[in-house]
């Protein structure tokens, strides 16, 4: 277990600990922070009562009343929430932290924990993907020094990093690792190599297995090898995560293949990005959350998460058919050159009866996918445009327009769809079983960010969340949202002493302002914090002060319970809060 950075071993916490549960807690104690006087939402979704939260070295020492003692730092909560850190259960922030450690757009909202992983995960990386990554490389420019997930973590974390951070380790990524980019089943010899590399993850401390089933060459792999690597993950302890297959006309069918892998696999298993994609589909998230609480009645584990907004963000791939796209990204491209293969291509992305998650057809329009992120610098000026303007600007069909984006560009082109009922937002909110997620970078409003018009979602997810459909439309109780943002994820995420507020946590604290926290961010205008977070911790350190970050990168690796390393340390924090948790009476 990576140790704290503050100069005061856990031992001495040990102590503090078992002076607070004998109630030895004298008129002297001095701790490193104590924040008086805030609402206390401890993340367990219990009603909430005022008290303070004192803080030594990395973790809470008391919460509730810590007594006469003080603070060599002491902060003001009045009138504020104080809360565990919130999880963003699917970030995008592999490459942005390495750009900018701060991750400002996220700890901004409070977000102290990012978790990577929907299909692609920064390892395992053979030679061959190393390579081809360093190619791909567009802004934001790095060093491939790591070959596995693990090491890429580390890496990441030896940088400086303010969030902490987690990841799955992605079933592409495996794939890719073994197969390339073939449309075909593996070998025998194939597929146990695939699960070695997930095994391997797992023992590094892996979350679980992320996959993306929409995207080529995830498409390709079929049910029975999704469960083989799942099998790996549950038997470390992880979870399976999923985009699936489809989120339009095939949401149901494709909703009950996550459940049967989580039946065979014997493994929690969750949805990402919980939607009901297109018009059409609107009504059928009805029955995905009916058929997902018949499932757990089972008894099976399963869950999801979501963003607050009505649009999804992915590249333009998701319009064309994924045999297009075997081989990888050249291969792809070569063929869009082909006339004959063009026609084929737009003829599919209008025919209704496809077996692919045709995002064309969900979007409804060309009007409704707006172009957001280019590579080039010659293309850029289309930036905020939407793809049926760049079509009338240059006198094409929209269906050519993007396949000549794409080649020019040499890139999948990054665009936003607008796809989603707002009605659906406030229904799946409304869902107990439901977490929270951005689905984008940790960003700063400056440098080259600045380059691309990414969704909202990577500046506001969680605090339009916490402002406007708990305060302003009170959808859930705001402690309702506090657990869904904290505890929640990290229990189904398997993550020790993280995601409450207890003593004997890290001390990944959030105090916000409930009446004036807020998203500012739009699709117009992206590059906006958000506003109403006044404090972050991240294991016991400021990131966030008076609404502004300190400059601080505490964030460490968080991992899952496969981690070897649990087998090595002589008390992991758990046992540290076990023994004072029985005296938090005495803090309330």
């Amino acid at each position: 277990m990576t140790r704290s950075r503050s100069s005061r071993p856990r031992a001495l916490l040990a102590a503090v600990l078992a002076a607070a549960a004998s109630g030895a807690c004298g008129p002297t104690a001095e701790y490193d922070t104590v924040i008086r006087g805030g609402t206390i939402y401890d993340g367990s979704g219990d009603a909430p009562y005022v008290g303070d939260l004192a803080i030594e070295g990395d973790s809470i020492v008391a919460v509730g009343d810590v007594g006469r003692a003080v603070g060599r730092t002491e902060i003001d909560a009045s009138g504020m929430a104080v809360s565990p850190g919130f999880i963003n259960m699917l970030s995008w922030a592999t490459e942005s932290l390495i750009e900018d450690g701060l991750g400002q757009s996220d700890i901004r909202q409070g977000v102290t924990l990012e978790v990577f992983g929907e299909g692609w995960s920064m390892g395992p990386l053979s030679e061959a993907m190393k390579v081809e990554e360093r190619e791909s490389q567009g802004d934001i420019r790095y060093p491939i020094e790591w070959t596995t997930l693990g090491e890429y973590l580390e890496w990441l974390v030896g940088r400086g990093v303010a969030p902490n951070v987690a990841s799955f380790v992605g079933a592409t990524t495996v794939r890719i690792h073994v197969l390339g980019y073939e449309d075909r089943a593996p070998t025998e010899a194939e597929l146990e190599r695939m699960r070695e590399l997930v095994r391997e993850a797992m023992l590094e401390g892996a979350l679980g297995v992320g996959s993306s089933l929409i995207y080529a060459p995830a498409f390709y792999a079929e049910t029975d090898e999704l469960i083989a690597l799942a099998e790996v993950a549950g038997e470390h302890g992880g979870m399976y995560i999923s985009h699936i297959r489809g989120e339009g006309s095939g949401l149901l069918k494709n909703v009950e293949e996550l459940i049967t892998i989580a039946r065979e696999a014997d493994i929690p298993s969750e949805i990402y990005h919980l939607k009901a994609s297109g018009r059409d589909n609107w009504d059928r998230l009805k029955d995905v959350i009916r058929r997902v609480e018949r499932a757990r009645d089972e008894g099976l584990r399963i869950t999801a998460d979501m963003y607050t907004y009505n649009a999804s963000s992915t590249g333009l791939n998701a319009v064309m058919p994924p045999w297009v796209q075997e081989g990888g990204f050249d291969a792809w491209v070569e063929r869009l050159q082909d006339p004959g293969i063009r026609d084929r291509v737009k003829a599919e992305m209008n025919d209704p009866a496809g077996e692919w998650d045709n995002t064309w057809l969900s979007a409804g329009s060309p009007d409704n996918i707006l172009l957001t992120g280019f590579r080039e610098d010659s293309l850029r000026y289309l930036t905020g445009r939407t793809l049926a303007d760049v079509a009338r600007m240059r006198e094409t069909g929209a269906e050519e327009t993007a396949m000549d984006l794409v080649i020019q560009d040499g890139s999948r082109v990054q665009a936003v769809f607008f796809t989603m009922s707002e009605e659906n937002i406030r229904r799946k909110i409304a869902v107990p079983w439901v977490s929270f997620c951005s689905d984008a970078g940790a960003y700063a409003a400056d440098g080259v960010f600045l380059n691309s018009q990414p969704h909202p979602r990577g500046y506001g997810t969680f605090a339009r969340l916490l402002g406007m459909y708990v305060r302003d439309e009170r959808i859930i109780p705001l402690e309702e949202a506090v657990r869904r943002l904290t505890s929640f994820p990290a229990s189904n995420l398997g993550i020790r002493d993280r995601g409450s507020l207890r003593p004997g946590h890290y001390a990944d604290v959030v105090v916000f302002d409930p009446e004036t926290i807020a998203d500012r961010a739009t699709f117009e205008k992206p590059h906006q914090y958000a506003v109403g977070v006044e404090y972050v911790f991240v294991n016991g350190e400021a990131v966030i002060l008076n609404g502004g970050p300190t400059g601080a990168k505490p964030g460490r690796v968080v991992r899952g319970p496969g981690w070897t390393g649990w087998n090595q340390t002589q008390s992991s924090p758990s046992a540290l809060a076990s023994a004072a948790s029985r005296s938090r009476s005495s803090y309330r």
